[in-house]
Formats: structure tokens, sequence, C-alpha cells
């Protein structure tokens, strides 16, 4: 850390092993080059293109991760709930009822500053969770009561644009940073908002670039002409690392400069 600026990189849903390849051979070049003090990492669909289990959880750590945010497909596969027992730098949207394993935030040091970082998840266009609103501000209350931690950076796993951006205007002055995920399409409005929240509405994904979100092009087209259910699988092809490189003031938490990263590898 460098004259009171906290550097984070969040980098959107990684896809399967191609994406976990595309970050273990780059991701500490970007660190390194960028001089990154936390690394936020979306891997629910780390396995297989849905999911997460130990071995994906290992690598995105391995490879420079320090949390790993989750969204609806956490629950995908049996091993998920294990990452959730086992590691509690991954993280499941903390909107989920009382009583679903795992938790939504953690508090982390890094390079002596303390961070803040929730998982919350969408409800348009997805399953019917207690409200997404209700709960970051109850979270922001219980996170506040450390008084020496100044920085609280949001990732809201959702369909919807428009709850995404309601969000981050809601809880604008009040949180770090809100970055959307879950829709792999990395969106061109980074922006600071009026109260010194850092915003960006969708990350992007990790994972290979010529594809339908990551799947075979040509199962993908298939499916829609057929209306058959073939099975999707990650396409083979050059992969990409979408994200958002962020400067936050140590002082203020308020967001100073916000960057999209995207890189092909």
């Amino acid at each position: 850390m460098q004259d009171n600026k906290f550097k984070v990189l969040l980098l959107g849903d990684v896809c399967g092993q191609a994406g976990c390849r595309a970050l273990f051979f780059n991701l500490k070049g970007i660190i390194k080059k960028k001089k990154v003090d936390l690394v936020i990492i979306n891997g629910e669909n780390s396995a297989e293109g849905f999911g997460i289990v130990p071995k994906t959880v290992e690598q995105l750590i391995q490879s420079g991760g320090d949390v790993i945010t989750t969204g609806n497909h956490v629950w995908q596969k049996p091993e998920g709930l294990q990452c959730l027992k086992d590691t509690p730098s991954v993280l499941r949207p903390a909107n989920y009822p009382e009583g679903a394993p795992g938790h939504g935030f953690i508090i982390i040091e890094k390079a002596g500053v303390k961070a803040a970082v929730i998982n919350l998840e969408g409800r348009e266009g997805m399953s019917n969770l207690d409200c997404p609103f209700t709960s970051a501000v109850e979270i922001i209350k219980k996170i506040k009561k450390d008084k020496s931690v100044n920085i609280i950076i949001i990732d809201f796993h959702a369909e919807s644009t428009i709850e995404k951006e309601a969000l981050a205007l809601y809880l604008d002055g009040q949180v770090s940073l809100v970055a959307g995920t879950h829709t792999h399409v990395q969106t061109a409005d980074e922006k600071i908002l009026p109260k010194g929240t850092g915003y960006i509405t969708d990350l992007g994904m990790t994972g290979p670039e010529d594809s339908v979100i990551g799947s075979d092009k040509n199962i993908a087209v298939q499916r829609f002409l057929t209306q058959m259910p073939l099975k999707m699988e990650m396409a083979e092809t050059l992969l990409m690392i979408n994200g958002v490189f962020a400067e936050i003031d140590t002082e203020t938490g308020k967001t100073i400069s916000i960057e999209r990263i995207y890189e092909k590898v």
C-alpha cells in the first residue's frame, strides 16, 4: 500500500479449468504490475462451469486470490458445502435465509489495512431470497462496530441491471465499492458515484473468450435452434481475464479511481 491508497482487484466469474488456468499463469503478473493489495475473485463457475469444489478453491488461492465470492451456483456441486465449511475466505451470498451453510461476509487484513468483503445475490430473475438491500444495511452495521474498518466492498451477484444500479445508489457513501457479477459480460459503466462509492454493473468473465458466456458456441447455438436440452461444455479457445482495478482511500473508504481490466491471455 502506498500514499493511503488501498489497491483492490476484483475479477469476474471464473469459468471452468480454462478460467483457473488463465489466472494461474497470469494473475500474479497483474498483481505485481498494479501493486495490488487485495484480490477478490468470483469462483462460482470454476468447477466445470457450474459450482465450486476444493480443487478450484485451492487453484484460485494459489494464483493469488484472497477472497473467493460466489452466487446462485455455489450449491451446484455437493463439494461446494465443504468449501464453505473449510475455507473462511470462500463466501456465499449473505442474504440466504438463516440456517444456510457458510457465511456472507469477511473482514480481512492486507498490507496493514482491514477491509470487509460482502457477497450478496439479487432477486430479480433469480431466487426469492432475503432482501439484499436490508441485508446489506444490517451487515454494514455489524462491520462498522470495528472502528478500524473503513473499506467495504460488495460483490452483488445479480441478473438485473436495475437492481444492481439501485443497490449501489442506495449504499453510495456507506461502502467503498459495489461490483456486479453473474452475467459474464463486462459492462462499460465503471464510475465513482456522487458520495464516493465505486461501481460497475458487471465485472465480466474470466475464461474462454470465443464462447457463449464461457460455453462452446456451437452447442449454445444448437440449443436455441433445436430447443433440445443439449449438455453445455466449456469452450476451448483463447482466454481472457475480466474485472476492475480500484484505488480506495484508507481514511475515508471512498474510491479514488476505478478502471476495467480486460486482458487476452
